[in-house]
């Protein structure tokens, strides 16, 4: 049984504790109903995480076999000299979400148009084929990233509310309602003492 505030058991602090009883009841299930949406936020996006880590592991394999592909076919020398000719400029932007009632930024790539930075003779169908694959990979990466971020924070938003729903519900309900019913039980004790006097002094003066 929780231990009761140390109050005087007095009416102005009944009405006192009854309104904050309410209120910590009325928190309590605001609480709860948001750790629930919560709850299902975070599933759902630790699902698309499993779902990227897949997509992930497939462009994984398909793209560094295609880059091993192109160092035999080439040699290391000319994928160097290839890489070098090439110039690409990623832009990442950062863009707000609302995830639960709470407000996240995301990352989102923005891919260069493909160009052609050397001539047609010195350029080798892998070369394209390795290109898009880590294009395709860096997109992923990025998605992934933002991802986890949210995954982290939101997990760390579902611990705090849980905490806080853990304290009204194992102590302050808890020790309010034992607080009424402390000072309930003295009032009406008072109230009876009260009514025997009463009856007393009345039946004193009959008697007289």
């Amino acid at each position: 049984m929780a231990n009761r505030l140390n109050i005087a058991p007095t009416k102005s602090n009944l009405l006192t504790v009854k309104e904050q009883l309410a209120v910590s009841t009325e928190g309590y299930d605001l609480l709860e109903q948001k750790r629930e949406i919560l709850v299902m936020e975070l599933m759902h996006l630790v699902e698309r995480v499993k779902l990227l880590e897949g997509s992930i592991d497939k462009c994984v394999a398909k793209a560094y076999p295609a880059l091993k592909r192109m160092l035999m076919a080439v040699g290391g020398d000319r994928v160097e000299r290839i890489a070098h000719a090439v110039n690409y400029k990623f832009e990442l932007t950062e863009k707000p979400v609302v995830i639960g009632g709470i407000n996240f930024e995301t990352i989102d790539v923005t891919l260069p148009k493909r160009e052609l930075f050397s001539s047609f003779l010195g350029t080798f169908p892998d070369s394209d084929e390795v290109m898009q694959d880590f294009f395709e990979l860096l997109t992923l990466l990025t998605q992934m990233a933002s991802i986890r971020t949210i995954v982290w924070r939101l997990a760390m938003e579902v611990k705090k509310t849980q905490r806080r729903v853990n304290a009204l519900d194992k102590m302050v309900i808890p020790q309010s309602k034992e607080t009424v019913a402390y000072i309930e039980s003295v009032l009406e004790e008072r109230e009876r003492d009260n009514v025997f006097v009463l009856k007393s002094l009345k039946n004193r003066q009959e008697a007289k």
